[in-house]
């Protein structure tokens, strides 16, 4: 009896690309946009070529590619986050606070990391068990972060190891390799059962239930996940700075939704890709660079930013209508 050789692989493989590129027909404008904006920092800052410059500004990226992230996770689900920006100030001291003690860098870390999972996970578990809207769960606990942040430090303090602090805050792209493998980690992630549930508990959530899809599983995870982000992103700007303070996450909250609506996330679940979330958070890295390079005034900087994001949000909208 013949065998008839199987070609799902070979179909799969070849649905890859086709859907790939589909995937970035909502994002192409913005990854122009971005492009224009490096050829413009470049021209304004030839260091950026340099392994000093480009290190010194993908650090400066970093702690916003991870926020995008983290806020992407949820959004993509139908959630959003309040708390990012307080789980951010809570990472970064309790890393200055733990790191120099006994616990050492490991012992910190995994505190850090421990304490982002905790955060996401009884958040999330809030608002998918108990059928809470995300927004106000999550305004209320940036309440509770925010001050178990100021109980732990009262005021910018603590201290970082020189070496961490070197490394990755150095004149080495150590913020670009772990940005990479992040990423990397995440393509991963979207191959497990909770990563391919992802998409489909933000756009069917009842359809999906409906197929057998763990639904409630993949929102609590990605709340998890996205608190694991952002209090990585504490420890970070802790190592940059070398030192601790309970509000330093503040600005990110807000940051962190334009960069995801930038990168094309829809606020109703299932609709954008992550490296649409992560251009859009290098997109607000680049347009603070160069208009501080062109000496705008920092009001002028509010105002330039703020119109150039309607304007990249606003654009996709317009083609629509048109069409």
């Amino acid at each position: 009896m013949s065998v008839v050789p199987s070609t799902s692989g070979q179909h799969s493989r070849g649905l890859y690309w086709p859907v790939q590129a589909g995937r970035n027909v909502g994002v192409r404008g913005l990854f122009a946009v971005v492009l224009a904006f490096i050829v413009a920092y470049g021209f304004l800052f030839p260091g950026l070529f340099t392994m000093s410059g480009f290190a010194k500004f993908t650090q400066s990226w970093f702690p916003l590619a991870l926020v995008a992230m983290a806020q992407a996770l949820l959004m993509l689900t139908g959630g959003i986050s309040l708390a990012i920006g307080a789980t951010v100030s809570l990472g970064a001291v309790i890393a200055a606070t733990t790191m120099v003690g006994p616990l050492g860098v490991a012992g910190g870390s995994a505190l850090v990391a421990a304490t982002g999972l905790g955060i996401g996970a009884i958040t999330g578990f809030i608002v998918v068990k108990l059928r809470l809207p995300a927004i106000v769960v999550t305004l209320a606990g940036s309440f509770i972060i925010g001050g178990a942040a100021l109980l732990i430090l009262p005021r910018p303090g603590g201290a970082m190891p020189e070496w961490l602090s070197d490394l990755l805050a150095g004149n080495t792209p150590a913020a670009f390799v772990l940005l990479v493998v992040i990423v990397l980690l995440w393509k991963l992630y979207l191959a497990t059962p909770l990563g391919l549930s992802l998409y489909a508990a933000g756009e069917n959530p009842v359809g999906a239930y409906r197929s057998g899809v763990p639904v409630d599983a993949a929102r609590i995870a990605a709340y998890a996940l996205s608190g694991l982000l952002s209090t990585g992103a504490g420890l970070f700007v802790a190592a940059q700075t070398g030192s601790g303070d309970p509000v330093i996450g503040a600005a990110f909250t807000l940051n962190s939704i334009a960069a995801a609506v930038l990168g094309g996330i829809g606020f109703l679940g299932g609709q954008g890709t992550m490296r649409g979330a992560l251009a859009g958070s290098l997109l607000l890295s680049l347009m603070i660079s160069v208009m501080f390079f062109l000496g705008f005034t920092p009001v002028a900087q509010y105002v330039a930013q703020g119109l150039i994001i309607i304007g990249a949000v606003a654009l996709p909208q317009f083609r629509k209508v048109q069409r």
